[in-house]
């Protein structure tokens, strides 16, 4: 009986040894798991102050604060078709020599004005008009912003200490002053 408990236990050891290397969480393997997408560092940082821009810090957290950035590239690797997934990376790879060329600067240099008329005028770009960057820097900052609000809303920070949600019915209030009410609470 000792030796099954003794084999028994063994096994698990072996088990547990040959997970425990496969359990890393550092940042560059989370970068890996976009298998779809060649994204470095850089690129997600570049990422992150794209969606700042777009829903900056003020009375809110930005949307760079709850790291949307994330949920923007795990979108675009699940849900997108290839086509839009290559025009996504070559937009953010050509971003910085577009940003150059309209405002002056590298994005990440620039003064917050200035950010959001290089977003503002890549995403004016017409479609018929543009040549092949301007198309994917067209297609890189529609995606982002798209996803951006998306993240956003859906976030964990909005949900729960903004607008907290509540599951359906919800709370029976027959009788209630209008002054009396305080945080909307958003069903469904």
């Amino acid at each position: 009986m000792q030796r099954r408990e003794a084999l028994k236990s063994l096994a698990i050891l072996t088990g547990g040894a040959v997970l425990i290397p496969s359990c890393n969480f550092e940042k560059e393997d989370i970068l890996a798991a976009y298998s779809n997408l060649q994204i470095t560092s850089t690129q997600q940082t570049l990422l992150s102050a794209v969606a700042n821009s777009i829903i900056p810090p003020g009375n809110l957290k930005g949307a760079g604060d709850i790291a949307v950035q994330d949920f923007i590239l795990v979108m675009v690797n699940d849900c997108l078709d290839k086509e839009r997934q290559a025009l996504f990376t070559q937009g953010l790879q050509e971003f910085d020599a577009y940003s150059k060329k309209v405002g002056g600067s590298k994005f990440l240099k620039l003064e917050a004005t200035e950010k959001e008329k290089v977003i503002s005028a890549g995403l004016a770009i017409a479609p018929g008009t543009a040549d092949e960057i301007q198309k994917s820097v067209r297609e890189f900052l529609s995606i982002t912003k798209r996803f951006t609000i998306q993240g956003f809303m859906m976030s964990e920070y909005i949900m729960k200490d903004i607008k907290p949600y509540s599951l359906i019915p919800g709370s029976y209030k027959g009788e209630v002053l209008l002054s009396s009410i305080s945080n909307p609470k958003i069903n469904g």
